[in-house]
């Protein structure tokens, strides 16, 4: 369980001081609760994250155990450290926003024609509660050859889960390799 503590100056003298120590900067919200400004171990969260069966993984900040999602990161441009992370508490019965990445499965027809599958949204935004939102979502690319592409309106329908972007928007497509 990765461990956090909380942040009594949220300046940035003080955050300076805490990104020198190997601290990554993090807010932690939720529907009807108080932000909690809070800073975690930079590469024992990086270890958390990469190794996560789920959606949503347990922390401990300040004596409190919560599961929470990562809804965005900021990272430095040139050396792309993480520089600030949002994490969302996953409240069970609240219907709210996630990413949910794109895992494609298969090998497509157009490969064997030169191509190369290319996944144009690798997270899809979906409306769900945490308990009905899938860990990935999983697109068959086998009988997909090249100029073929699969859009948000084709993928199967999940239940009690919506999606909220464009259903004319491509997910992924099989492209001619240059």
């Amino acid at each position: 369980m990765l461990e956090g503590i909380i942040r009594e100056s949220i300046g940035k003298k003080g955050t300076k001081a805490l990104r020198r120590d190997g601290y990554l900067i993090a807010n932690i919200y939720g529907k009807g609760l108080e932000n909690i400004h809070a800073a975690f171990k930079m590469n024992e969260y990086i270890r958390t994250v990469r190794n996560k069966d789920t959606l949503s993984f347990p922390i401990t900040v300040g004596g409190k155990e919560m599961n929470v999602v990562v809804q965005s990161y900021e990272a430095h441009p040139v050396t792309a450290l993480l520089l600030h992370v949002d994490l969302m508490v996953a409240q069970s019965g609240v219907v709210t926003h996630y990413h949910v990445p794109v895992v494609p499965q298969g090998d497509a027809i157009g490969l064997k024609n030169k191509g190369l599958v290319h996944v144009a949204k690798p997270r899809l935004r979906v409306k769900a509660a945490i308990e009905n939102t899938p860990n990935a979502i999983y697109v068959d690319v086998s009988p997909m050859d090249v100029g073929d592409s699969m859009l948000i309106r084709e993928l199967a329908k999940i239940p009690n889960v919506t999606f909220t972007d464009s259903d004319r928007v491509s997910v992924l497509s099989v492209i001619k390799a240059k």
